[in-house]
């Protein structure tokens, strides 16, 4: 599965008022590994940019002056995402703001080029009710070094959510174990371990109770994640 972890930044909180978009960028991920691929763009918005908004990610109009427009950079952004599952924090605001842009040139909007849209804002509220769900109360819970997030970018942004996504959706997927791509390797390998194992009497190891502690708290973890769905947990109970 593909996937784009997709921030952007702008020159205010309105698409509708006609803000636009400044900044824009998107990590790839294929089946929850990350490719280290990536998408990253300044853009002149052809506006000013609102004194609040420009606090809160320390773009300039200056610093913008000689960047590319939105339609020099769309080509290749639709590339990017293109057959992908976009996910991104709290999604209507920039889907909002990326399906104006696109509406601008006459372009179908987003959903007509990706897999669909996972809002991880929505998701962290079903998964934690009632708590901040912000992208740095989200980095804090699961552990995530945010120290460099002293303003908001979109590309580290769009890295963050994508480390955040991870912890908050892993569960039984996650104890998946490689097995050697070489078959060949894997059977020589169980018939090394079982031929002169056969006549031996097995040895039985027994948890201390430090170790039956973690593991209890690693099942706690995926009975969260998986919304009470722990077949371990509810087989042990």
């Amino acid at each position: 599965m593909r996937q784009i972890f997709l921030d952007t930044e702008t020159t205010g909180l309105e698409h509708k008022l006609g803000h636009r978009i400044i900044e824009i960028a998107g990590v790839e991920m294929c089946n929850r590994r990350l490719t280290k691929r990536h998408f990253h763009r300044y853009i002149n918005p052809q506006r000013e940019i609102d004194s609040g908004a420009q606090a809160v990610h320390g773009i300039s109009e200056e610093f913008l002056a000689d960047k590319p427009l939105f339609a020099e950079i769309v080509a290749e952004f639709l590339d990017f995402i293109r057959g992908a599952e976009l996910v991104i924090h709290n999604a209507p605001f920039d889907i909002g703001f990326l399906n104006t842009e696109l509406a601008r040139l006459d372009l179908p909007p987003v959903h007509s080029v990706c897999q669909g849209v996972c809002d991880t804002l929505r998701l962290a509220k079903e998964t934690h009710p009632g708590k901040k769900n912000n992208l740095n109360a989200l980095c804090e819970r699961y552990g995530i070094d945010n120290s460099q997030r002293t303003l908001h970018g979109a590309l580290l942004d769009a890295e963050l959510l994508a480390e955040v996504y991870l912890a908050m959706t892993r569960g039984q997927e996650s104890l998946i174990i490689d097995l050697p791509d070489d078959n060949h390797s894997l059977g020589t390998s169980l018939q090394a371990t079982g031929d002169g194992a056969a006549n031996q009497p097995l040895r039985v190891i027994v948890a201390t109770e430090e170790e039956i502690g973690a593991h209890l708290a690693i099942l706690a973890g995926i009975q969260e994640a998986s919304k009470g769905h722990c077949l371990w947990l509810n087989v042990e109970k």
